[in-house]
């Protein structure tokens, strides 16, 4: 229960006027200062000095950004397009309960297939990517145009080898446009 002071000119009795009551305060052994509590460094903490050294993501923080970023861009742009083909598909004799179900089960459908797809695609970009860094033990523009060959040969395996060897140039194509793109960004947009 609280404490609540009175005020004098309520009627207490003589008891309760007699004791000395003070608010508990559970800090007031710790002397501690409360600035120092929450004086937080703004710099990273790394547990080992070469960490420190280290410039880029881990392995495993590159695989959930790339898998995660591939599939919810995957998903966004296939519920755009499930969306689309919904309307589309939309008959004049369709009441609002079937027109919004129609378009919900496009949506979600394409969605869910394209996550999938470019989720993998991250995956294995984000698996290769790494595996480079690790064998070659730097990190520069090789290590991703590799990675995009690489990808998209494994994705499309399963289709043949020419189908294997025109996904792998595309997606080294892709990589490479993507990396030019970021180095002109470097260069020319200042934030």
């Amino acid at each position: 229960m609280a404490y609540h002071p009175r005020d004098p000119d309520h009627n207490a009795t003589s008891e309760e006027t007699s004791q000395n009551r003070r608010l508990y305060n559970p800090y007031q052994d710790l002397n501690i200062p409360t600035k120092a509590l929450y004086n937080l460094p703004i710099s990273p903490e790394f547990l080992f000095p070469e960490e420190s050294l280290r410039q880029r993501r881990s392995w495993g923080e590159n695989l959930t950004y790339y898998t995660g970023i591939g599939y919810l861009g995957g998903a966004t742009a296939g519920a755009v397009v499930g969306f689309a083909r919904s309307v589309k598909s939309i008959e004049p004799s369709d009441t609002l309960k079937l027109k919004v179900n129609r378009i919900l089960n496009g949506s979600g459908l394409s969605g869910r297939q394209f996550g999938n797809r470019c989720g993998v695609i991250g995956l294995l970009y984000a698996g290769l990517e790494s595996g480079m860094i690790a064998y070659r033990d730097t990190d520069d523009l090789i290590n991703s145009l590799v990675a995009g060959l690489g990808t998209g040969a494994l994705y499309k395996a399963a289709s043949g080898p020419r189908s294997a060897a025109v996904a792998g140039a595309i997606g080294g194509v892709l990589v490479g446009v993507a990396e030019v793109g970021r180095q002109a960004a470097k260069r020319y947009v200042h934030f």
